[in-house]
């Protein structure tokens, strides 16, 4: 039942105009709320991010009531708690505020202030014509199906994944393996059921665009009034000899995959792990299987992820791993895989195209994903792109389609960030497929709604946490760095010309979430002001979207 409790030291409410405070709450061990003024009043609200925990008062409040975590960029309506972006799924629990007798009181439920969150009302029972078909089980879906419940869509939901449990936060298999399916699932069984989702675990073969009807691999058929096509990537195998053929040879993408991995690897470690690709995944599983077993990274570029970083931020990257013992072997190629002295039939080595052995108790591929849209590949009715994607509109409508949506790895999609001019583009990133699941939610209830701006973020385990927001559709040519690079504290700002497309951090927070809700209102600063030793953490921001 809620009542009323005093905040700690605090006798009236003297925050100005766009200050946030972090208070504790009298009575309630390690309670805690945070107190935000926008705009002359001050709301109270949960402290923490519901994502991850990140507390709140590091994060950025911008004057149209928006305030984004400085960890992975999850954003909240100040006024309701509402999420605005994601990858938080629960909203912030929102207090009533008064002062009176020299003090100020917040009301509201003591398991509501310990929880840090306020639950998500989306019981419902189907009823009506409308049928939405979600197929995929990971972010994007996730995204969708809780969106259309929480925008109160009362038709049936399906949501059909070949992943043989509901969705989970695939982001901890690759940056810490685990394994738990508890503790990896974005939503509890419980929570589908009493949401009226119904979630079945097969493989999606066909879609009858005409008879508005998808098949699956067990020979059922779920008709559909509106369809999102969620299905995500496949990680790219190694067309190279032993590859396909030797056992302890992984993919990491699915639970099960992680499961292979740690049991491979066993309680005792001291296993000898070769890990192809120096990609994010790569370097992720790499550093995080670095403790107790020989771990060896080989890449073809000179400094990892020096395409997508440059090599001024890989060679931070490669500094950061090789501390917690990972080996690489840069600028190589692979040849083959070799089986094992003792079982043939289990990988042993792996040769590089140098000539060198590597000797390997299991091998792990980070070579990338393609769109897995290969149920598609000979439908006449729809047009893939050349790397196998979907082109969609802003809404995420299936472009020559009528009712299909599709969203995350597979859709190519109208990027409307600095320097993109609406440019087509395909991001492979958790919290974009989560916020296109919201979009695409959004278009299906409300039709005529006009999309939402997202800048698109992103985070990585490399030995410190990376933040990054924004894409280079375009490419970039210059980058400004600032901080202590060599210390692994830094800002990187990525320019195509004098616009900031793209900017990565390390120890520095807010700059990655303070970017992205600049670049969202198209004040970044240029490259010619970064170099002068401009803080983006320092500009005051406007109140409202100019994008």
């Amino acid at each position: 039942m809620a009542q009323e409790y005093q905040i700690k030291g605090l006798s009236k409410l003297d925050l100005k105009s766009g200050e946030k405070r972090e208070v504790e709450v009298e009575g309630i061990e390690n309670g805690k709320v945070l107190l935000a003024n926008l705009n002359g009043k001050t709301h109270a609200m949960s402290a923490k991010c519901t994502h991850y925990g990140a507390p709140l008062k590091l994060g950025v409040l911008s004057p149209d009531g928006r305030l984004t975590c400085a960890w992975h960029g999850a954003c909240f309506n100040v006024s309701s708690g509402d999420v605005e972006d994601a990858p938080a799924l629960d909203p912030l629990a929102k207090f009533e505020i008064v002062e009176k007798d020299g003090g100020v009181y917040i009301k509201g439920e003591e398991s509501t202030i310990k929880a840090n969150r306020r639950a998500v009302n989306t019981k419902c029972k189907a009823q009506g014509q409308e049928k939405v078909v979600v197929v995929g089980g990971g972010s994007g879906a996730m995204g969708a199906v809780q969106a259309l419940r929480e925008q109160e869509f009362k038709g049936a939901i399906t949501m059909i994944s070949i992943e043989p449990s509901p969705p989970i936060d695939r982001t901890k298999l690759s940056k810490a393996l685990m394994t738990d399916k508890s503790k990896l699932e974005l939503r509890p069984q419980a929570w589908f059921e009493e949401s009226s989702i119904e979630t079945v675990s097969d493989e999606v073969t066909s879609v009858d665009f005409d008879k508005k009807s998808v098949s699956t691999k067990s020979g059922s058929s779920y008709p559909y009034t509106k369809l999102i096509l969620a299905t995500g990537g496949v990680p790219k195998l190694l067309p190279l000899p032993g590859f396909k053929e030797l056992s302890n040879v992984f993919l990491l993408r699915s639970l099960p995959s992680a499961q292979a991995i740690v049991s491979a690897v066993g309680e005792k470690k001291g296993k000898k792990v070769v890990i192809v690709g120096s990609s994010f995944i790569g370097m992720e599983v790499g550093n995080c299987l670095a403790s107790g077993n020989d771990v060896t990274i080989v890449g073809m570029e000179s400094r990892p992820l020096e395409r997508i970083m440059g090599a001024e931020a890989g060679e931070i990257f490669q500094n950061l791993v090789s501390k917690n013992g990972v080996k690489f072997h840069m600028n190589a190629g692979v040849e083959a895989a070799g089986p094992s002295k003792e079982d043939s039939k289990k990988v042993g080595s792996v040769t590089l195209k140098d000539g060198t052995i590597l000797p390997a108790d299991l091998v792990i591929l980070g070579t990338g994903v393609s769109p897995a849209t290969g149920f598609l590949q000979d439908n006449k009715a729809v047009s893939l792109e050349k790397d196998g994607s979907l082109q969609v509109d802003e809404g995420f409508l299936v472009k020559g389609l009528k009712d299909v949506y599709a969203i995350g790895d597979i859709a190519t999609f109208p990027y409307h960030g600095p320097g993109s001019n609406g440019s087509l583009t395909r991001i492979e990133h958790w919290n974009v497929a989560q916020n296109a699941g919201r979009a695409a939610a959004k278009s299906i209830v409300s039709p005529s709604s006009k999309p939402k701006v997202f800048i698109p973020v992103f985070w990585s385990a490399l030995g410190s946490q990376l933040r990054y927001c924004g894409n280079t559709p375009n490419g970039w040519d210059e980058l400004v760095m600032q901080g202590e690079p060599k210390e692994g504290k830094f800002a990187a700002f990525y320019g195509k010309g004098d616009t900031v497309v793209a900017v990565a951090s390390m120890m520095m927070d807010p700059i990655m979430s303070q970017s992205a809700e600049l670049m969202k209102q198209g004040k970044m600063p240029g490259l010619a002001e970064l170099r002068k030793g401009v803080d983006v953490r320092d500009i005051k921001l406007p109140g409202e979207i100019k994008m």
